[in-house]
């Protein structure tokens, strides 16, 4: 359905309910879909390149490097497969509801949205740490000193970023289900 069409719709309809107008919603909508393909498109590369030195280099015998990168790949798909259902869903109720019921339900899917930020997303970190943990002493023993060191270094700097970058979705989603309820 076209945002025009969306618009038109809306703006037929009675607007005491919330003080957004369609296209304030349109628009933080597409902003926090384009900041989820974001994290899908960096969550699904890191898989990829996980998956392509996990088949070439890891899978000659089973040990705690394998379990580690096991376990990175899992986390990182199970964000990945919740992320698009939860795109993917949101999407489908804009299109089939009217405004006040689809103000309703962005009420309610932030709130879900906190679940995952809250609960399931440091699952997922810290399954990812521990994973990477278990591919330090493998790094060490098969690596130079320096290369280590900087496997080390990025590989905590990295986190630390996408922490970050987490952080402050959470901060703006918290910030708009705020608005939706004031």
């Amino acid at each position: 359905m076209e945002n025009d069409q969306l618009t038109e719709l809306w703006e037929m309809q009675a607007n005491d309910s919330s003080n957004f107008n369609p296209k304030d919603i349109i628009t933080k909508a597409k902003k926090q879909r384009n900041s989820q393909y974001i994290s899908i498109t960096v969550m699904s590369l890191t898989v990829v390149v996980l998956f392509i030195y996990t088949f070439y280099y890891a899978f000659n015998h089973w040990n705690t490097f394998n379990l580690g990168l096991t376990l990175m790949i899992t986390s990182l798909t199970f964000r990945i497969i919740l992320e698009f259902y939860s795109l993917y869903r949101k999407e489908k109720q804009l299109i089939s509801m009217a405004q006040k019921s689809y103000f309703a339900y962005l009420k309610k899917y932030y709130k879900a949205r906190q679940i995952i930020n809250f609960a399931v997303t440091p699952i997922c970190i810290a399954v990812y740490i521990f994973g990477f943990y278990l591919l330090l002493p493998y790094f060490k023993d098969y690596f130079s000193k320096g290369f280590y060191t900087y496997i080390l270094i990025s590989g905590i700097f990295s986190l630390i970023g996408v922490s970050a970058i987490i952080i402050k979705s959470i901060i703006k989603e918290k910030r708009f289900l705020k608005q939706l309820l004031s």
